[in-house]
């Protein structure tokens, strides 16, 4: 299988930066696709950011301008990195990582643990 590790979040003040990261691990052949959902209390999990393994980059609207996704291919690694962080950012953020294995080819669909992001004074 292929297992996906999250760094830890934390409290960060309006205005801030964090940066998370998410390394993957297993049987991996090839990550196509790499990303960053959040899941606010009440409400459904949404697509924050992707990025293919072409380094194609995607954005939800509300975090363009403000988050960073990239990865690090050696390191079967994807980082988000939060700038001017606002209240409502605060979410569990889980990494996603799809791609396929070594072993026959097949393909995965792997989240991460999720680590708490709140931003408030």
């Amino acid at each position: 299988q292929v297992q996906l590790v999250e760094s830890a979040g934390g409290l960060v003040q309006p205005g801030g930066s964090l940066r998370l990261s998410c390394a993957a691990s297993g049987s991996i052949f090839s990550i196509d696709l790499m990303g960053w959902y959040r899941q606010a209390p009440g409400k459904e999990r949404e697509l924050v950011a992707t990025i293919t393994s072409g380094d194609t980059t995607n954005y939800a609207d509300s975090v363009k301008g403000r988050f960073t996704i990239s990865r690090d291919n050696a390191k079967n690694t994807v980082y988000l990195q939060m700038n001017s962080l606002k209240p409502e950012d605060t979410a569990v953020y889980y990494c996603n990582v799809q791609g396929h294995r070594s072993t026959y080819y097949r393909r995965y669909d792997s989240w991460g643990q999720g680590t708490q992001v709140t931003v408030s004074s």
